[in-house]
Order: structure tokens, then sequence, then C-alpha cells
């Protein structure tokens, strides 16, 4: 496994990779945002941004969207993966949002899982970019990333996964670190083909040396 020392030592590599890493979902308001990563799941975020804005210009806010025809929210949302179940939990949400939080995105992690489509993941995405509360959101590039820089089992689960990262970052990294951890998963150490011989991470990463030697 990769000391503490070593990871802290890579992922400042990483943070001067990818200096401006940032969330890529495209919103104006926190419930905006809600909506639009509940969407993201098992989709790409350019998938997302090319729906929501004709989603967010009919249904801008919980109360427009608590109100609305679920098969109109289909189709707005038909381009993205799991459409039906999306178009149903985002209606949901927002009429659990207007009737028990007065229209208002709960500060609570745990509040916030109790919203239809709404897990860890999600949650630590918006406390974090909207209310700047750390959390470390695990999606799929940052638990490929843990996993090949060998800092937890192969085997690992997603919560296992946040919680390493959590003991090995500084809290005050949490939400930048998440940021950086994707964009290096998403334009450098991708899933199908990492670009292990031009990496500066290398020496300190099991997979690509393994890669690189067969």
């Amino acid at each position: 496994m990769l000391s503490k020392k070593r990871f802290l030592e890579a992922l400042d590599i990483i943070v001067n990779m990818f200096p401006e890493a940032h969330g890529e979902l495209e919103w104006e308001t926190p419930f905006q945002l809600l909506i639009a990563t509940i969407l993201s799941a098992q989709a790409t975020d350019k998938g997302v941004n090319k729906a929501t804005p004709g989603l967010f210009a009919k249904y801008p806010d919980p109360e427009s969207l608590a109100q609305a025809d679920v098969a109109d929210v289909e189709q707005c949302i038909r381009t993205i993966g799991l459409y039906k179940t999306k178009a149903k939990n985002i209606i949901k949400t927002s009429q659990m949002l207007v009737e028990n939080f007065n229209s208002e995105l709960p500060r609570d992690k745990k509040l916030l899982q109790t919203l239809p489509g709404v897990g860890r993941k999600t949650a630590n995405v918006v406390l974090g970019e909207t209310y700047g509360i750390p959390g470390i959101a695990v999606d799929t590039h940052v638990e490929r990333i843990s996993k090949r820089l060998d800092i937890v089992p192969q085997k690992a689960s997603v919560l296992e996964v946040e919680e390493k990262l959590m003991k090995l970052i500084p809290e005050e990294r949490w939400v930048e670190s998440h940021h950086h951890l994707i964009f290096f998963g998403r334009y450098h150490c991708t899933a199908r083909a990492p670009k292990c011989e031009e990496c500066p991470v290398l020496e300190y990463c099991k997979f690509g040396k393994r890669n690189l030697n067969g």
C-alpha cells in the first residue's frame, strides 16, 4: 500500500497537472446543481449539460419542478441514461424540498440523502460545491485512481475509498482534491487507455509500473 507521505506527494503532482480542476456540471443555483448531479449518475457531465438548459428553462426551481408532468420532464432529459427513473426522482426530490425543507437544500449530509436519487457521492458534491462543507465525493474516476495508486485494495467499496481518502488528505483539501483526482482520471489516467508512459505520477503507481512492464 502507498504510504500517506507518498500519496500526498503524488496528489501534489496531480494538482500541478490540473491546477484549474473544477466541477464541469453547469448550474446557477444549489437546486440546479442538485438536479444536475442526480442526472449525472451513470452519465457524462457533457451529456447532462446538453439536457439541463432546456429543463431548467422550464423548471428553474423546486416549486416548478414539483408540479411538473413526468412525461414532459422525461422528454427534456430523454438523451440521458435511465431518464425515466431520473425524471421521477427529480420530481419527487423537488416535492420533498418544497414540503419538508421550505424549498431549500438541507445542509446536512444525512438529510440530503433522504431525497430520491441522492447518495453519498451526490450529497458530497452538492454540499462541497454550494456550501463549502468538507467531503470527498467518490465517483468512478476517484475510485479507479485510488485503486491504481494502491491506497486501497482492489475490492474496496466506494465507502472504504472515501474513508481512506479522508484519512490521507487534510480536511481543508477534501473538496479541491476531489476535482483534481477526477480531472486526472478523466483526462490522463483513463479507464481504457491510461497515459502511463508519459505520467509524472508513474513512480508512485503500482498499476502503471505493472502496465508498462507487461
